[in-house]
């Protein structure tokens, strides 16, 4: 079954982004986390094929979590969120090792679901997400 990992601090946009997600495509099995600790425990519980990583987090921030997720499982994508539209932002995701960069508040349900589909259809994986 496909899955991905939401690990957002905000309860209230992790539960929302969660419900999109569940709304758009049923078959997706999420898992969540606030922190760093959740975030190693629910790897190694469910290999996740996509997280969505905020930068802003307690303990570890969001991109030095995506560069350790991705020196132990660079096959998993990584999607980092932020609040701040910043170029610097941007770029020093994607020199962690993250995949997508994604603006809160920029984004609808549809965006977030297109997105999620492509990276399964990119990566021949989840085929149960494009129904």
């Amino acid at each position: 079954m496909s899955s991905i990992l939401i690990v957002e601090n905000n309860e209230l946009f992790r539960r929302s982004l969660r419900e999109i997600c569940e709304m758009y495509i049923p078959t997706l099995r999420i898992e969540e986390a606030s922190n760093e600790n959740e975030v190693f425990q629910k790897i190694e519980a469910c290999l996740p094929d996509i997280i969505f990583m905020d930068i802003q987090l307690h303990g570890k921030n969001g991109l030095e979590l995506t560069r350790e997720i991705k020196a132990s499982h660079p096959e998993v994508i990584v999607v980092v969120l932020t609040a701040y539209d910043l170029p610097e932002y941007e770029e020093k995701a994607l020199a962690y090792g993250a995949d997508h960069f994604l603006v809160k508040g920029s984004f609808t349900g549809s965006d977030v679901t297109a997105l999620i589909k492509a990276v399964y259809l990119e990566n021949n994986i989840g085929e149960s997400v494009n129904r």
